[in-house]
């Protein structure tokens, strides 16, 4: 099961960017003895900045078919061995891609919401939207290492 992140915003260089792209990259050999990835990370600029323009693009760059993640503050707060068993069994269930959606600073228009076969919240802190992308990466080579039995991941 193929992985993409659509993020509304380019990352500047820096260590957020760095971190991101060190996951995705540690990603892909461990992921693909399980199914997992590779993950690709689409930057998308909306010119208005409105949330609906941002869910709107979003949704319209995401692959037909594909599982839609949406990252929202106000969604369920999984722990990494559920975030890891909910995309196993999307990949056993044959989801050809898992895709996860970043919004603008104002978040997603609630109709983007409703289409998401999950809404995921990386915590109730706030998070600078670069440094979320971080821990999704991070989360995402965790899960794949959890389904591969690695013992990256401690309970």
């Amino acid at each position: 099961m193929r992985l993409s992140l659509l993020a509304i915003g380019r990352a500047r260089p820096g260590p957020e960017k760095a971190l991101t792209e060190d996951y995705l990259k540690r990603l892909a050999p461990m992921g693909r003895g399980v199914g997992i990835g590779p993950a690709r990370l689409l930057e998308l600029e909306a010119k208005s900045g409105r949330r609906e323009d941002e869910s709107a693009l979003l949704l319209e760059r995401a692959p037909q078919g594909a599982k839609l993640v949406v990252m929202d503050e106000r969604g369920e707060t999984p722990s990494s061995l559920d975030f890891a068993q909910k995309l196993g069994r999307w990949r056993d269930g044959g989801a050809a891609e898992a895709v996860f959606l970043i919004g603008g600073a104002d978040g997603h228009a609630e109709a983007l919401r409703e289409r998401a076969d999950w809404v995921v919240s990386l915590g109730r802190l706030t998070l600078p939207h670069m440094l979320a992308r971080a821990v999704l990466a991070e989360q995402l080579y965790r899960a794949a290492s959890i389904l591969a039995g690695h013992p990256y991941h401690r309970e």
